[in-house]
């Protein structure tokens, strides 16, 4: 009996080291998630438009992204290789029990990470080496497997939110495991568009920022500009896209999950025509401080004013997920993605009617914050989906307490965590940082305006009979 009261003591400590190693883990990869399921397709596009148009800056701005792009893969690749470990390491409750049904995306995964590891070396040292058509077919795999690896990566996390593919025999193991049922979980399909389309909003936005904050230091070159504007166009055409998709989510959480819902709202009681609400402080059972939108979650849940909301009252209280961090976080990726809708209708209009707008320093000021704001809503809807599901980690069939290791020394791995992620983004931030400065970006004349293009090879190329 001791020994057994001794596992069970250690897995109780190890439970908050555990959780805080995942959660840095995790919100440091998905970021790098995105940029690989995103940025290669914008790269790619710059080259194409480069090949039809002739015009030496867009190719070198695209071979540019691409040098850039496989730094950033380089980073996400030691990331996503810590995880894998971590998930075996941390969570043996999990893997041994449900390894089976679990594992399988994941495996998957890792076929789509290969693929697209292959073609990124490809199209990164076939440049200049392959006709330009070559090259950019040998993209479309990269693209594809950059695609399809977080399309598995993000089933099995809504496996984990609505378990399905097995029966539960009385011994509590597994019988009747279907793997592709399981990963097609309820979840799985706005899930998954919902991280596709952020992926392309932050990697549009985010490359949008840097561009515009060397317009706002002076630099209104051709570059700056096409190097603001292909970016920003995908993410302001991808932002009232999402607002759609996230009424899905909201509908299949306020199904699936109820009190992940409530706790997004942080609204204790049932009710009909229930409001919306906005920020605020959830404690003694009742949310405070914050701005209330009538009728609104009735609305967005039901599409009826009168519609019936269930509250945290419904669920026992020691199965409701931590209210506030869920509340914020919904709030700040709602917050969040509004302003860029905001920014996009600002676009849109400069677009059609006030092309000055662009290079106005409070329209730049804007581009310049929305890389961050982007990666605010990714970050806060991760933790939405994440700290909602709590305290499960297989939502109603097994809690988070009881997958945890008891082995010793898990605040060690954690603070080695952070170190390692701390030196990664010193490293990724100075190699990024030389490819900006190392670039040649077109020169202007001393009387004002650009310098001619400059000839980078492909005219001699063509000259020369070479493709």
């Amino acid at each position: 009996m001791a020994p057994m009261t001794l596992v069970l003591a250690g897995a109780a400590e190890n439970l908050v080291p555990a959780r805080m190693q995942m959660a840095v883990s995790l919100g440091w990869h998905i970021v790098f998630s995105c940029l690989g399921v995103a940025f290669p397709a914008i790269t790619v596009f710059a080259e194409w438009r480069a090949h039809k148009t002739g015009d030496p800056v867009l190719n070198d701005l695209a071979h540019t992204w691409a040098k850039a792009m496989g730094v950033l893969f380089a980073a996400g690749a030691v990331s996503g290789t810590l995880l894998t470990f971590e998930m075996g390491i941390l969570w043996p409750g999990l893997m041994n029990t449900y390894g089976e049904i679990f594992g399988f995306p994941f495996v998957l995964e890792g076929f789509s990470f290969f693929i697209e590891a292959i073609f990124v070396g490809i199209y990164l040292f076939g440049w200049n080496r392959m006709s330009p058509r070559a090259h950019m077919l040998s993209a479309i795999p990269m693209v594809l497997a950059g695609m399809s690896g977080t399309f598995f990566v993000v089933a099995a996390n809504a496996w984990m939110n609505n378990p399905v593919g097995f029966d539960v025999a009385p011994d509590g193991t597994l019988t009747n495991v279907d793997p592709i049922r399981g990963m097609f979980a309820p979840s799985m399909p706005p899930q998954v568009v919902h991280m596709w389309i952020a992926a392309y909003m932050v990697v549009g936005f985010g490359i949008a920022s840097v561009y515009a904050v060397g317009m706002l230091r002076g630099r209104r070159d051709r570059y700056h500009r096409l190097g603001m504007l292909i970016p920003l166009t995908v993410g302001v055409v991808f932002a009232p896209i999402q607002i759609g998709v996230g009424d899905w989510i909201a509908n299949t959480v306020a199904e699936l999950q109820p009190a992940k819902l409530a706790a997004m709202e942080a609204d204790y009681r049932t009710r009909s025509e229930a409001p919306l609400s906005l920020g605020g402080i959830y404690y003694d059972n009742e949310l405070h401080y914050s701005l209330e939108v009538p009728y609104g979650l009735s609305l967005l849940i039901h599409h009826d004013p009168s519609g019936v909301v269930p509250g945290l009252e419904e669920t026992p209280p020691e199965n409701r997920p931590p209210v506030n961090v869920v509340h914020l976080a919904y709030n700040t990726m709602v917050g969040a993605g509004s302003a860029l809708l905001g920014l996009a209708l600002a676009f849109g209009f400069a677009w059609w009617k006030k092309r000055s707008w662009l290079e106005n320093r409070l329209f730049l000021g804007a581009v310049a914050v929305s890389g961050l704001a982007a990666l605010a809503a990714l970050e806060g809807g991760w933790i939405t989906t994440e700290v909602g599901r709590q305290p499960w980690i297989v939502y109603g069939h097994l809690r988070t307490a009881d997958a945890v290791s008891p082995a010793p020394g898990l605040y060690a791995g954690f603070y080695a965590v952070v170190a390692i992620y701390a030196v990664l983004t010193v490293v990724t931030v100075y190699v990024l940082r030389r490819l900006a400065v190392t670039h040649n970006v077109p020169a202007p004349y001393e009387g004002g305006g650009e310098a001619p293009p400059r000839d980078d090879g492909t005219a001699q190329r063509e000259r020369a009979g070479v493709s």
